[in-house]
């Protein structure tokens, strides 16, 4: 009998226990909670991290986060007022302000996400087609002074009038109007990328192909006119200092020939016996040899100086 009454005791004790145990939760940091009773939301949201109550086994707790969540949507084709076919990729931050009003709307953040999906998408796809595609791709910063300056004028680069920035910001003012209702605050929208579709990329790489090719083309062009005219004016400069050269060489060589035939003149007039002696030694030597005979007669000049020399040995 005391045995029984002692396990009685025991199971009383236990299911307090565990009664007291589901009794209390605690909410961590970053989190916050909707309790719930038989599906429907009792009293308050609980916000503030630490130790709560609610009744065992009636109550069940609904957490929700409290951070900044990320929602990356799916790329989707859409058609510009240019009537260009792109790709947009987007990405959203977004958190829960309200669990109540979240928990009764959406119910789980994986409904969230595809919620928040199908309204930036739709409201993207508004915007895209009402801007031509230079407005998606170029920010507002690309005013006329910045494109002056980084860009050359012959690309023909147009600024854009609102900017990718600015449409985004345009998508987040618009879709964070409808997200309240579902107790969600939209932080930020952004264009992750933006790409053209197969068939459109196509023809536009073959489109900068074609400009490389041009630009390329035209970079030659200027290099073998710059090339001529360098090549034109070194042999110019070449002409003119070769022709200076030979003019200021025949100078030379006129001033020299000149200065000997006043010296020789001056020595001729000094003793022109002497000269016409020295003319004609020069003379006899270019024309005689080792094995050279020489006729002479007993009057010329050569035949008395080597007579002379004779008697002198």
């Amino acid at each position: 009998m005391n045995k029984i009454i002692r396990l009685i005791l025991l199971a009383f004790i236990a299911a307090a226990a565990i009664t007291v145990w589901d009794g209390f939760f605690i909410l961590p940091e970053g989190q916050q909670a909707v309790i719930t009773q038989f599906g429907a939301p009792v009293g308050k949201p609980v916000t503030k991290a630490g130790i709560e109550f609610k009744i065992p086994f009636i109550q069940v707790v609904q957490y929700f986060d409290k951070r900044v969540l990320i929602c990356d949507g799916d790329p989707n084709q859409i058609p510009t007022i240019d009537k260009t076919f792109i790709y947009m990729d987007n990405t959203a931050r977004w958190r829960i302000v309200d669990p109540l009003r979240f928990l009764q709307a959406v119910g789980t953040e994986k409904r969230a996400t595809s919620l928040l999906n199908d309204i930036i998408a739709g409201t993207v796809r508004d915007l895209v087609n009402k801007h031509d595609l230079i407005e998606i791709i170029r920010s507002s910063d690309w005013t006329p002074d910045y494109m002056a300056a980084k860009v050359q004028s012959r690309d023909m680069v147009v600024p854009p009038k609102v900017g990718r920035d600015r449409i985004s910001q345009m998508v987040l003012d618009t879709a964070a109007k409808i997200t309240p209702q579902y107790g969600i605050e939209l932080l930020d929208v952004m264009f992750r990328r933006v790409n053209y579709i197969e068939s459109v990329r196509l023809k536009v790489y073959d489109r900068m192909i074609s400009e490389r090719k041009r630009i390329a083309a035209e970079k030659r062009s200027t290099g073998e006119g710059r090339k001529a005219e360098i090549l034109g004016r070194v042999d110019r400069e070449l002409q003119e200092i070769t022709s200076t050269a030979e003019r200021e060489a025949t100078e030379i060589r006129g001033k020299a020939d000149a200065e000997a035939a006043k010296i020789y003149a001056q020595a001729y007039a000094t003793n022109p016996e002497f000269y016409a002696f020295q003319k004609s030694l020069e003379t006899y030597r270019s024309i005689a040899s080792n094995n050279t005979s020489l006729v002479l007669s007993a009057d010329s000049d050569l035949f008395r100086y080597l007579e002379s020399q004779k008697a002198k040995k």
